[in-house]
C-alpha cells in the first residue's frame, strides 16, 4: 500500500461518519448523502497531496462536501411552491414526541437565512469550533460568532413565541 492510500483509507475510516451525519443533515435524504460522501472522498483522493495539516482534514472534507452539494444545485434547478415543499416534508403518519420536537426544530433551522443556519449546522451536527467555521466558511471568527449568537436567539424566540402549539402535540 502506497502511504497516499493509507491516508486516505484513515481519513475515510475517521471522517465518514460525521461528513454523511452533515450530509444528511443538509440533504435530508439517504441516498444523496451517500452520493455526496462518495464524491467527497473521490475529490479528496484527488487533492490528497494538498492536505498539508491532517488536523485540518475534517474541515478540509467539509469544505468539499458544501461545494459539493451546491453543485448538485447549479446543476438542477427546482421550481418548487410552498405547496410541494410542505406536502414532500414529512410522509410518516406517526411520530414520537422526540421526532416531532426534532422535526419542528429542523424547520425553524431551515427557515433561518444561510448565513445563520450554516454556521449553527457546521457548529451543532458536525461539532466544529467557532475558528474551524471560521475557516470552513472563509470568514472572520468574530463574525462566526455573532451569527452563531443571533441564531441561537433566533431559535429561542421562536420557541418562546410557540409553546402552546408545542405542546398540544400531546393529545
Amino acid at each position: 500500500m502506497t502511504t497516499k492510500q493509507v491516508r486516505y483509507e484513515a481519513l475515510v475510516r475517521a471522517l465518514h461518519s460525521d461528513l454523511y451525519r452533515y450530509a444528511y443533515w443538509l440533504t435530508h435524504d439517504k441516498q444523496v448523502s451517500e452520493d455526496l460522501v462518495q464524491e467527497t472522498f473521490l475529490r479528496a483522493w484527488r487533492a490528497l497531496d494538498s492536505l498539508k495539516d491532517e488536523k485540518a482534514a475534517k474541515s478540509w472534507l467539509i469544505t468539499i462536501l458544501r461545494r459539493e452539494n451546491a453543485r448538485r444545485f447549479e446543476r438542477k434547478r427546482f421550481e418548487m411552491s410552498e405547496y410541494d415543499e410542505a406536502a414532500i416534508t414529512d410522509t410518516r403518519s406517526t411520530s414520537t414526541e422526540q421526532e416531532i420536537e426534532n422535526h419542528w426544530l429542523r424547520e425553524k433551522i431551515g427557515l433561518m437565512p444561510d448565513e445563520y443556519r450554516e454556521p449553527l449546522v457546521l457548529q451543532v451536527v458536525g461539532g466544529f469550533s467557532g475558528e474551524e467555521i471560521a475557516k470552513i466558511l472563509d470568514l472572520n471568527k468574530n463574525t462566526v460568532m455573532t451569527r452563531l449568537f443571533r441564531a441561537r436567539n433566533q431559535l429561542k424566540e421562536a420557541i418562546d413565541e410557540q409553546p402552546l402549539k408545542r405542546g398540544n402535540h400531546n393529545g
